[in-house]
């Protein structure tokens, strides 16, 4: 049996540091009595600790608290200056990019189109857009300590290389992550937007505190998140989760599938596949979105009148065949994961909307021994760069939290 190691001044100061700063974050501005009562430390130690946090540039004094009982009150604050983040979402089309402080709040943003040709500079083409974002900022590039790139893709942890991702151009280089740290002089770690979307639905969205679910994602392609004991499944090369390859029922049988966007789910759950379905029953619209949005009104419109109309009679047999290929297609992850939870989102589900979300948990129900709530995100604004800045801003608080009292 191994014998308990007693805590040293250093590691309890480390702690206590720790769990104030964590404390500042949840729920500051804060006074030192609050810090005290919500830590559990004394307000001597308080005293003391907030001292040191501010002489190491982690806190700052926000004002005072007044008109409440006894003595006024200084308030303190993360200081959210003391680190900067970056967050980027990579598509065919463009490279968005977010700015945060330590603190969490969105200081710059920058996009630029991405070119759609072969032997794109990506290191040159980041650069742009983390120089946007920074310069918005006030900062430069090279004050940001990390930048996280959600992209349609996976980066192949045996490889280096990005897989999953022959529609994006130029991104396709040995040793994709080192290389674009190298060149751009900033930290970079690349992960699969599907993947940051859920992180920040679990952060602030319908999976908040769940364990095990999985996120479902469709728009032009189809992919799926999947989060086993409150933690991303990667799989061995990254690929985990890239559900539009996987063979369908009802779909052609596709062999040695390379190209992005084809395989059979794809094929019958994706973009293209969703726009033809909805022009099938009469629902026109210049994307996939917008057509399954009017067919996913006239439904709800038709559930609040007596007579049904032939709108919604169209309408209710639209839903009802993509929420039939999209509950297969789930029967079969559930059946595997055995989730707590699926969470729909993209553009193309969420335009689904509550009709939508209520027919694909029928249709999977019916199909499935285990019954795992359906829920539409939440997630507001990009949730691809809401996870990228959550990721950025989890590993940078770590490194700093843990750097405020040297360790023997």
């Amino acid at each position: 049996m191994s014998t308990p190691v007693p805590g040293t001044p250093s590691l309890l100061r480390a702690i206590n540091d720790r769990a104030a700063l964590e404390a500042l974050l949840d729920r500051g501005p804060l006074t030192r009595p609050q810090i005290s009562d919500l830590t559990g430390i004394s307000k001597p130690t308080a005293s003391q600790l907030l001292a040191r946090l501010e002489e190491a540039g982690l806190v700052v004094r926000d004002g005072i608290r007044e008109g409440m009982p006894g003595r006024t009150a200084e308030l303190y604050r993360i200081n959210g200056a003391a680190a900067h983040v970056a967050g980027a979402d990579v598509t065919p089309a463009r490279i968005r990019v977010s700015v945060a402080d330590l603190a969490g709040t969105v200081v710059g943003e920058h996009a630029l189109p991405t070119p759609d040709r072969t032997g794109v500079d990506v290191v040159a083409r980041m650069a742009a857009a983390l120089d946007g974002a920074a310069a918005a900022a006030g900062l430069t590039r090279e004050e940001l300590g990390l930048a996280v790139i959600g992209i349609q893709g996976a980066v192949d942890p045996a490889t280096g290389r990005l897989g999953y991702a022959s529609h994006i151009p130029g991104w396709h280089i040995p040793d994709l992550v080192a290389t674009l740290s190298d060149g751009l002089g900033v930290r970079i770690a690349i992960e699969n937007d599907v993947n940051l979307a859920a992180l920040a639905e679990r952060a602030d969205g319908q999976a908040a505190g769940a364990g095990d679910f999985v996120l479902l994602w469709v728009a032009d392609g189809v992919g799926m998140a999947v989060v086993l004991n409150g933690a991303l499944h990667r799989g061995a090369t990254g690929g985990a989760g890239e559900i539009g390859y996987m063979p369908a029922v009802g779909a052609p049988l596709m062999r040695d599938v390379r190209r992005t966007h084809t395989g059979g789910v794809h094929s019958l759950t994706g973009g293209a596949a969703v726009l033809k379905l909805m022009r099938e029953h009469g629902f026109r619209g210049r994307d996939a979105a917008t057509a399954l949005g009017r067919a996913a009104d006239d439904v709800g419109a038709a559930a609040g009148t007596r007579t049904a109309s032939d709108a919604g009679a169209r309408a209710e047999r639209a839903l009802t065949e993509l929420a039939s290929r999209l509950g297969v297609t789930l029967a079969t992850v559930v059946a595997i994961v055995d989730p707590g939870l699926v969470v729909l989102t993209g553009d193309v589900l969420l335009a689904g909307g509550e009709p939508l979300r209520a027919r694909v948990e029928q249709h999977l129900h019916s199909l499935t021994i285990p019954r795992p709530e359906v829920r539409l995100s939440t997630v507001k604004g990009n949730p691809v760069l809401a996870g990228a800045l959550q990721q950025a801003l989890r590993e940078t608080r770590d490194e700093v939290f843990s750097s405020t009292v040297p360790l023997p």
